[in-house]
């Protein structure tokens, strides 16, 4: 077990662990860390607590110390110059006709580097930005790419589920969602339906998908011909949270008869049960664009 301490940096839902010091602290304190980026100001979470070791990477960088009311004086003197190094990068930029989209500022906590986010449809040659933005600033300049799905990360906003994006305000890291988990979980496969404010495919479809594609496989596939207690019909879909499949009956008459079976109450052949899941030409094409690897 190791000692750590976690802390979570401006803009960012990721907890990380440093080696506590010889202080006293607690959540909710200000501390100074030093990173693999240099000395970086940072807000406690926990205090001491331990942990596995194959939770941790070692070595282990320390907390410096206690942020004292010079250090926040720093840090907000930093918050407050964005705006203002936003505004004439932003106004560079146009003059030098460049096709790239400032999202974000971040002064570094010794104020030695300004650091600028920007998404832009492919690679930008910003060598002379990058000269012109360190003549106005007296800095070191570093101009970082970004994806879509970073920008919303960092501008955050509000979910079709009217919640805050999970990524701006609870998910550590992104991962992998694949239209696959859509279909499998019984959703309209619309784009406006499955994609977040990113226009990628929401990050929440993979926080269930390891339940509904066990329970996929247990159940017929839409289109099959099963039998119920009522006959021979056709599944036109699936509740699978309460295990119900709502079947399509023919009557003799010529009437549809649409009702709800138990899982249980359905007899199918094994084949359709699998659990490949295929997209036809329409909705790939449809989709196109909306599963991302980052």
């Amino acid at each position: 077990m190791a000692k750590v301490i976690g802390v979570k940096f401006r803009n960012s839902a990721k907890l990380y662990y440093f080696a506590p010091n010889k202080e006293h602290i607690e959540k909710g304190d200000n501390v100074v860390v030093e990173t693999a980026r240099g000395v970086e100001f940072a807000t406690v979470c926990h205090g001491v607590i331990d942990v596995d070791d194959d939770k941790v990477v070692q070595p282990l960088k320390p907390v410096l110390r206690k942020a004292t009311k010079k250090d926040i004086e720093r840090f907000e003197a930093n918050i407050a110059k964005i705006p203002e190094t936003k505004k004439v990068a932003e106004e560079r930029i146009a003059a030098h006709k460049l096709k790239m989209k400032l999202i974000d500022v971040e002064f570094t906590f010794d104020g030695s580097k300004v650091i600028f986010y920007f998404t832009a449809a492919g690679r930008i040659d910003f060598r002379e930005l990058v000269r012109d933005l360190a003549s106005i600033f007296h800095l070191r300049i570093e101009l970082r790419q970004i994806g879509i799905r970073d920008e919303t990360k960092i501008l955050g906003g509000i979910a079709p589920c009217g919640r805050a994006c999970c990524c701006a305000s609870c998910m550590p890291d992104f991962r992998k969602v694949t239209i696959k988990m859509a279909k499998v979980q019984g959703l309209s496969l619309n784009p406006g339906k499955i994609s977040g404010l990113c226009g990628r495919l929401m990050c929440c479809l993979e926080y269930e998908n390891d339940y509904y594609s066990q329970v996929y496989k247990k159940m017929p596939k839409i289109g099959s011909t099963v039998t119920c207690p009522d006959g021979t019909g056709i599944v036109i879909g699936n509740n699978m949270l309460k295990f119900l499949v709502k079947i399509r009956i023919e009557n003799h008459d010529g009437s549809l008869l649409y009702k709800e079976y138990p899982l249980d109450a359905v007899t199918f052949k094994k084949s359709s049960a699998g659990d490949d899941v295929k997209l036809t030409k329409e909705e790939q094409e449809e989709l196109k664009g909306l599963e991302s690897d980052e």
